[in-house]
């Protein structure tokens, strides 16, 4: 039976450019669709830090609810927005291939402030983690809402700059001439590839999807989830992984922070391709057995104490 299949998206504009994607892919290939756009809670509430708000699934549950209630039946997200575990009934269908993965930072055209003091805003536990790290001396302040919201809360503020995943900014034509590439930051794990999810008993979704499957980019994210379900335990962290596959070879490099970014222990390795099952599990256990488990609990109290108040 040849079906319409309904892909549900956030409204914003990046989130509408990925769903659109897949539906010119899915159409190419002979299919119907049709796009049904969701206002997430991570949308509407915009005064509270994401980790108040439980960070873990914060743009994918209303999505989720409704794939599970079948208005539904596909959804596009930015891959590093998922839990490492979906829900009961629904399975990872296809991860696109990757874009860019770097981070960037967008700032007002003078970058004296990196010898001396400054302000950054982001709304991201690693990115602060990072920043502080090798800024110690700045404060970073919460940043919060959409691409082009959190762009204009930088012009409107008199921070010295923001920070952004670049691939985010490069699909909707949104890169600021005044930024430089931070690369010396982890990305997240899986910044820059989209996941597309469907119900595990849709057989006629998840086989269209499978045509958009790249396996490069499903290798390297799985090995940098992996590596974030191991450590994390429940708990959010400062984490960033990157997997990189070249010739037969993948070399990985995966990195735990404290908040405060005054703690930080990394892992790097690099292994053949056929041999990445297990792979990022292992790069987790190392950096645990390195002082991370310190660290871990340290974060879960910390979790904790935020949800008593």
């Amino acid at each position: 039976m040849e079906k319409v299949i309904k892909i549900g998206t956030r409204d914003s504009e990046l989130a509408l450019w990925q769903a659109h994607t897949v539906k010119n892919k899915l159409e190419a290939l002979g299919y119907k669709t049709e796009l049904i756009a969701v206002k997430s809670t991570g949308d509407i509430i915009l005064d509270k830090p994401l980790y108040e708000l439980g960070i873990t699934g914060i743009f994918t549950k209303t999505l989720d609810i409704a794939m599970i209630n079948g208005e539904v039946d596909i959804a596009v997200h930015s891959m590093k927005d998922v839990p490492t575990s979906l829900p009961k009934g629904m399975v990872q269908a296809a991860v696109l291939e990757r874009a860019n993965v770097d981070d960037i930072l967008v700032h007002k055209g003078n970058l004296e402030f990196l010898n001396y003091s400054g302000t950054i805003a982001t709304g991201s536990l690693r990115r602060k983690a990072f920043w502080l790290n090798k800024y110690p001396k700045h404060t970073v302040v919460d940043l919060r809402g959409n691409v082009n919201t959190r762009l204009q809360k930088v012009a409107d503020n008199d921070w010295n700059g923001a920070i952004f995943a670049k691939a985010g900014l490069e699909r909707i034509n949104l890169i600021p001439e005044n930024h430089i590439v931070l690369d010396w930051m982890t990305p997240a794990p899986a910044q820059g590839a989209m996941m597309v999810v469907a119900m595990e008993n849709d057989l006629y979704s998840r086989e269209a999807l499978s045509h958009l499957n790249h396996t490069p980019t499903e290798i390297a994210t799985s090995i940098e989830r992996q590596f974030l379900r191991t450590l994390e335990g429940g708990c959010t962290a400062p984490i960033g992984a990157i997997a990189k596959l070249e010739n037969d070879k993948i070399i990985f490099k995966g990195i735990l922070l404290n908040l405060e970014g005054t703690k930080k222990i990394g892992v790097e390795k690099t292994i053949n391709t056929s041999d990445y099952h297990n792979f990022g599990n292992l790069c987790a256990l190392e950096i645990l057995e390195n002082g991370g488990k310190a660290i871990m609990i340290s974060l879960l109290n910390e979790n904790n104490s935020h949800e008593e108040d």
